[in-house]
């Protein structure tokens, strides 16, 4: 099947490109959603087709086809090597790609139950019966549930010899009530508020055991009309592991783009307060903050073998007991960065460009856990599962909301309150970490809707995390 993909860097070669390659890229996926004990829709979909790259001097051409004839593939290929030609009117520096193993492999998913082979009628009941569960609940007016499964292969050749397929199967999924009162509504979810994805099969469904906490995320979600606000004011907050996954998504992922920090990137999440010339100095947090870009993980929605450049999945150490030491990064970015590319380069299926993406950028867990958090708290909040986030073009002013929160006092959790709420300067912030839970507590959570560049895609990325604490931090913003 590497076929249409080498045809297509063959006619980008011929047309003139110093370097080319293509994905050939065959993928299918599969949303449920239901809703008060009802299947509100069924969706399944598929693609099929090549990209294919063309770089000339400084400047890439892209072009897409989703007819895989021999003419299609050729004028691809020449269409590519037009627009980079195109854009070479505008030079810019050389642009030599960094060196990656040249290789011919094979990926694929570890996964022991493949999506796409549970019948439909399992996962309807499955989700349904959620839904009619938290519905029952007094105070629930709206209960929802979803489920979405990937399953793509990508045959991958560059002109320097590479040929690489990937098979790589996701699957996830979650639920939420919402709770209607007089003058508002609470909500809660599970197991976080974008439900929970993974790389692998039915089986993450089966282990995160929706059925079991139904009852429980409803009643919270309607006690919470009745629970007094969030305090305002400066104290401990703790996060539990699914809202720190969404800090570090957004106040480092984002961040630690290589093409955000370089200018050449902007859209949706603007650029980033760092600057190369302070990578291995700059101080991003206190010494529990030890942060990698890590596609390796097993398990981790952001895990794969070979990024869209060919280019191994690896390990890349980003933030060093609170010093920053690395960046996402790309063949190209790396090389005007005259840094190692970092293999964190991919595409939202054949038809897009690909662009610096997180891959599994998580806090490495400490030694502590949450209940040792909470028994040496005097004063603090616990926070959990995010309802709302707002960051600055810069990656470093931001403010979060939480669908749940408790006051803790002397030691002990006390009563749920509100609309909890807490803000932050992104240095200012991660050198309050105080304390970090272990690994018993730390989890890969999945983030299968990050969106980036113009026209957007959308990424899947993952971000491990434990329960962490963070001392006098401002809690209970209104507004």
């Amino acid at each position: 099947m590497f076929d249409p993909a080498a045809r297509a860097v063959e006619a980008a070669l011929a047309g003139g490109a110093e370097y080319a390659d293509a994905r050939f890229v065959e993928s299918r996926e599969e949303q449920i959603q239901a809703q008060n004990g009802r299947v509100e829709s069924v969706d399944r979909g598929e693609s099929l087709g090549v990209g294919v790259r063309a770089l000339i001097g400084s400047s890439w051409g892209f072009f897409a086809t989703p007819d895989l004839s021999d003419s299609a593939l050729d004028a691809a290929g020449r269409r590519a090597v037009d627009i980079a030609r195109a854009s070479a009117v505008a030079p810019g520096p050389a642009m030599p790609l960094a060196d990656v193993p040249v290789v011919e492999a094979e990926y694929e998913t570890p996964h022991e139950e493949p999506p796409f082979e549970v019948s439909l009628s399992e996962k309807v009941d499955l989700f349904t019966g959620i839904t009619t569960t938290m519905a029952g609940v007094e105070g629930i007016r709206i209960a929802t549930a979803s489920f979405g499964a990937w399953d793509t292969h990508k045959w991958f050749v560059s002109s320097q010899g590479h040929r690489i397929h990937q098979h790589i199967v996701e699957t996830g999924g979650g639920f939420d009530a919402t709770a209607v009162g007089e003058a508002e509504t609470q909500r809660r979810s599970y197991p976080q508020s974008f439900g929970q994805y993974e790389t692998g099969g039915f089986e993450v469904i089966r282990r995160w055991d929706f059925p079991a906490h139904a009852e429980r995320i409803a009643e919270e979600a309607a006690a919470l009309l009745s629970a007094d606000q969030c305090p305002e004011g400066e104290m401990t907050l703790i996060l539990e592991g699914s809202q720190l996954a969404l800090q570090i998504h957004e106040s480092v992922g984002h961040a630690i783009e290589l093409d955000r920090i370089l200018g050449w990137e902007a859209a949706f999440a603007g650029t980033s307060h760092l600057e190369l010339p302070k990578l291995g100095t700059h101080r991003y947090g206190s010494e529990l903050m030890n942060i990698t870009a890590d596609a390796t993980l097993p398990g981790a929605l952001g895990t794969f073998g070979f990024d869209d450049e060919g280019t191994p999945s690896q390990r890349v150490p980003i933030v060093d007991e609170g010093r920053w030491v690395g960046v996402l990064s790309g063949r190209d970015s790396a090389s005007i960065a005259d840094l190692p590319p970092g293999g964190m380069v991919r595409a939202d299926g054949y038809n897009r460009l690909p662009m610096v993406r997180m891959t599994n950028v998580g806090l490495l867990p400490g030694s502590s856990s949450l209940d040792e958090m909470v028994a040496e708290t005097e004063r603090g909040v616990l926070m959990s599962t995010n309802r709302s986030w707002s960051i600055d073009d810069k990656r470093l002013n931001f403010q979060f909301g939480c669908e749940i929160g408790w006051l803790i006092e002397n030691g002990k959790l006390g009563k749920m309150v509100k609309n909890p709420t807490y803000t932050g300067i992104t240095p200012r912030f991660w050198a309050q970490l105080d304390m970090l839970a272990g690994e018993d507590e730390w989890v890969h959570w999945g983030t299968p809707n990050c969106g980036k560049g113009q026209p957007m895609q959308v990424a899947h990325t993952g971000h491990s995390a434990s329960p962490g604490r963070f001392a006098e931090v401002r809690v209970g913003v209104r507004g």
